[in-house]
């Protein structure tokens, strides 16, 4: 195996029933359907965005389909997705719960890694004037920063909620071990992880930890950045500047053989008229009642189609053929490229060579 760092123990047992996709789940002091929007791709990271016209009639779309958890953050176009959202969906305020996120936000140009409680406090003022709102349902710290203990930054988003600024708070890209000494500081309503087929890591702790503390995990990524769907990326239609280009799983030395699990994954999904998509999504939602996923899409066919798995009922033996064919033993290559890791406080899986 070769991968991003060592392999660990998974932590807890994974559940072993189905739980029911139509009921409602809880997110801090919410309840919202089990599947949410995801609204990074409208504006930043993969592809050319779209024109604000399709951008406006996708998050609509997903309104008028069910969605009520919508999912932001001050990075996504360095302010324009926050913007975006909050322009679009300002009439609608009080049908939605409203996710944003800070600790890494667009510096001159620059992505960066910023958790001290004053840049805190100065990025959710930003964010609530480009959101358009006097509140903030989900306050996530984007990133763990390596410089400044998690406490302090969990502090300045306890004080936000003291103010009325924040309803509830979260973390994304954690581990169990920094989780716990955050929801220590101040209760944690959500831990935003990347979760799906090809993407364990929750498994090695956090998956546990949060049921164990009755804490949402938000599933980010659950299709695999568009490869577990039935139209995955061609690498070469891509624009230089996505993010996808970067990341190990992408390159020529890799990719063909995710295809290729990718399609053995179709072959699971067609004869049960399911989408790989709806799988994938299907997969990731029966990891346990307190789990969420926040797909992503461009398409309002895909969100569409996204959505519906809410409906399905998926059998149980289809789901563990799934989570046999992919899994973090049989991924090729690791999430994220070595320069990178440094940023993600997740526990770590391996992959296969």
């Amino acid at each position: 195996m070769t991968g991003e760092d060592e392999p660990n123990a998974v932590s807890g047992p994974i559940p072993s029933t189905v739980p029911d996709g139509r009921a409602p789940r809880r997110l801090g002091p919410f309840e919202v359907p089990a599947v949410g929007l995801g609204c990074m791709n409208l504006s930043h990271a993969y592809g050319t965005p779209p024109s604000a016209g399709d951008a406006a009639k996708l998050l609509l779309s997903a309104l008028d389909a069910g969605v009520t958890l919508f999912d932001t953050a001050a990075l996504y176009g360095f302010g324009a997705n926050e913007e975006l959202v909050g322009r679009v969906l300002g009439p609608h305020r009080e049908q939605i719960v409203l996710a944003s996120k800070c600790g890494m936000t667009g510096v001159d140009g620059r992505r960066v890694i910023d958790g001290r409680p004053e840049t805190i406090r100065r990025t959710a003022e930003q964010s609530l004037a480009r959101l358009g709102t006097d509140v903030i349902d989900l306050y996530y710290l984007h990133r763990l920063d390596p410089a400044v203990p998690v406490e302090e930054s969990v502090g300045a988003l306890a004080e936000l909620v003291a103010a009325g600024k924040v309803r509830a708070i979260g973390l994304s890209e954690v581990s169990a071990a920094t989780l716990r000494r955050a929801h220590a500081v101040h209760p944690v309503a959500a831990l935003q992880n990347e979760y799906s087929l090809w993407t364990r890591n929750p498994e090695r702790g956090t998956l546990a930890a949060t049921r164990e503390l009755g804490i949402a995990l938000v599933a980010f990524s659950p299709v695999g950045r568009g490869v577990l769907t039935d139209a995955p990326p061609r690498m070469a239609d891509l624009p230089p500047a996505d993010i996808r280009h970067a990341m190990p799983r992408f390159t020529a030395a890799h990719y063909p053989a995710n295809l290729a699990l990718r399609a053995e994954l179709a072959a699971l999904a067609a004869p049960a008229g399911l989408t790989v998509a709806q799988l994938a999504l299907a997969w990731v939602l029966s990891r346990g009642g307190h789990v969420l996923a926040i797909p992503g899409t461009r398409s309002v066919e895909h969100l569409r189609e996204d959505v519906a798995v809410l409906d399905l009922d998926v059998p149980a033996e289809l789901l563990a053929a799934a989570g046999r064919v992919l899994s973090d033993e049989t991924v090729h290559g690791s999430r994220y490229a070595p320069a990178h890791l440094p940023e993600i406080d997740t526990e770590r899986c391996g992959a296969a060579g």
